[in-house]
Parts: structure tokens; sequence; C-alpha cells
């Protein structure tokens, strides 16, 4: 059981790209500050991608792919998947105990993982599989991680003690209380967004889009005119 500060930071997220469009800038930030960042990305997103030219038993390997070099972008290095099939996800014990045997390795201090509250204003960001991701691991964080008879197996048959997550922050909530001024790291964003080309239609302006988003979170939260911003409910335990 943890109860000490570790500079460690596991983000869970539905697919590939979700972290990148909603808190690379953060993340790039806490790589800068120190932390030891870990993604675990739940599928594949085998469902993904427009190109009726690329064959979809490459889809997940392309994913994997983008979603690697996204990470290498802002310095994250350790990209897990756990291989579900991306539009089908729901809160199983099996995915609660797979989520939990990544807490248990990584150990980290700080989670990043999606909202399990649906945004009425913004759908996009309430997809299924995104509300079924942060339910999920938001079980697996408590109370299956830090109890030591959850998923007995984790202990039993691999070793995996428990662990208490300290601190949780939740991205594309529909109650944000925190936000995060990422004007200097828009452009590392925008090379985490961009590695992930499967995803990215011709018409799709990449930087125009994400700026807007990013204005009017920074207008929010407050912030002077041309500073962009990400938003979160952050959590303490």
């Amino acid at each position: 059981m943890n109860d000490t500060p570790n500079p460690t930071a596991l983000v869970v997220t539905a697919h590939p790209d979700d972290v990148d469009f909603g808190a690379a800038g953060t993340v790039a930030q806490w790589v800068r500050e120190g932390y030891r960042v870990t993604y675990c990305i739940i599928t594949d997103g085998d469902a993904g991608g427009f190109d009726p030219n690329v064959p979809r038993s490459e889809i997940p390997r392309i994913r994997r792919e983008e979603q690697t070099a996204a990470g290498a972008a802002i310095g994250v290095e350790d990209v897990r998947f756990l291989g579900y099939r991306d539009g089908e996800l729901s809160v199983t014990h099996e995915l609660r105990r797979d989520i939990c045997r990544v807490i248990r390795q990584v150990k980290p201090a700080r989670m990043l993982i999606q909202s399990p509250d649906r945004n009425w204003n913004r759908l996009q960001a309430s997809h299924p599989d995104h509300l079924a991701a942060g339910e999920a691991a938001i079980q697996a964080i408590y109370p299956d991680a830090e109890n030591p008879f959850a998923h007995a197996s984790l202990l039993n048959d691999e070793g995996l003690e428990a662990w208490k997550v300290n601190e949780i922050w939740v991205m594309a909530s529909p109650n944000p209380n925190t936000y995060v001024d990422i004007t200097d790291d828009f452009e590392a964003k925008l090379e985490a967004i961009n590695a992930h080309a499967s995803q990215l239609p011709p018409d799709f302006d990449v930087r125009d889009r994400v700026h807007t988003w990013m204005t009017m979170q920074a207008q929010e939260a407050g912030f002077a005119e041309g500073r962009l911003a990400e938003a979160f409910m952050v959590v303490n335990k």
C-alpha cells in the first residue's frame, strides 16, 4: 500500500489518440517535471480509420505504432495495450482486473482517466468506449487496486501487491475544476496528434480545430487572451 508521493503517472484511455487530443500538453509538462509516465490503451482502435484501401486487419498494428510514436513525441516511452475490441468496451470484471494489474505494476501516484460521466455539451468526448474506460478505471483505482483481496490472482499468482493511487485527473469531465496552461506545449501536442495519421481525414485542419478547443478552455479558466488550456476534474484521495 502506498501513502507517499511517487513521481510516476499512469494514463488509461479507451483508444489510441484519446490522450493526445485530451491531455498531451499536460502530459508533456509532467514529463518535464520528472514524472515517469505510462500509457495503458485498452483497445487497439481497430474500428477506427477512414481509408477503405487500408485492410482492416492492419488497423490494430497501425494504431499501436501511431500511439507509440505520439507518446515518444512528448517523452512517453512506456506504452501498453490491453487488446480489447474497439467499439465493444464494457465494464467487466476482466477489464477491471487488467487495469488493476497495470496499476500495481506501475505504482503511480497520479492517474489520468476518461470521464465516466456523459458530457452533453461534448458528445464526441463521451463515446461509449470512453465512458466504459472511465468507469472501469475508477473502479480499478478504488476499490480494486488498493484491496489486497480483490482479483486475488494478481497477488497470489503474479506477486502484485495492493497499491493506492493518491491523485486522479479526469479528462472530458462535465465538471472541470483544474485548467492547465499548455500554450508553450501546443506544438508538442500537435506533433502527438499528427502521429495518428490514419485518423485524420485530409480536410481536417488539426491546428485550427485543436487551437479553437484549447482557446475555449483557456477562456473558461479566465486565462489571458491568447493562452491555451486543457481542462480536468482533479480528485485527491
